[in-house]
């Protein structure tokens, strides 16, 4: 690369539960750079969880849902020869929390309810009884990555 690489800039924490990785998730559930707005939805989406589990804590349920859904490995394209490879690889911590968030929001954006912060709800709740489509999502990158074992001494 012929510039150094950006440094991470520290991502401040959410004002109700005081912590860094809500407001990662905000900003991937942010559109327009409406920020309230998805604040508004996800405090909404855990209120909501909390209420339907009967359990106090929707935060921790939330947690768990996106521990559910993180990936461990991947399939990574690579050129050998004339053809294209599908190498499993383990996955970066950082990538992992990414990658969970974007699959939880976009498998919610999916769903059929009324409000986002139902769907929302939703999916965190299937997600955190490990089932819903984002868990599926995880299920079907581990089958590539374990069906294409045998290329494995092709990483890089």
């Amino acid at each position: 690369m012929r510039k150094t690489r950006a440094k991470k800039r520290p991502l401040l924490p959410d004002p109700r539960f005081n912590d860094p990785l809500v407001t990662r998730f905000v900003n991937n559930l942010m559109y327009d750079g409406k920020k309230s707005t998805a604040y508004a939805i996800f405090y909404e989406a855990i209120d909501l969880v909390s209420e339907k589990s009967g359990e106090a804590n929707g935060l921790e349920q939330w947690k768990t849902a996106l521990t559910n859904v993180m990936p461990h490995v991947e399939v990574r394209s690579r050129r050998v020869g004339g053809s294209t490879f599908q190498i499993p690889q383990q996955i970066r911590p950082e990538r992992k929390i990414s990658m969970a968030m974007k699959w939880m929001i976009g498998y919610a954006r999916g769903r059929n309810e009324k409000s986002m912060a139902s769907k929302l709800a939703g999916e965190i709740m299937a997600a955190a009884k490990e089932e819903g489509a984002a868990v599926k999502k995880r299920m079907d990158v581990h089958k590539m990555a374990e069906a294409n074992k045998a290329f494995s001494h092709f990483r890089f």
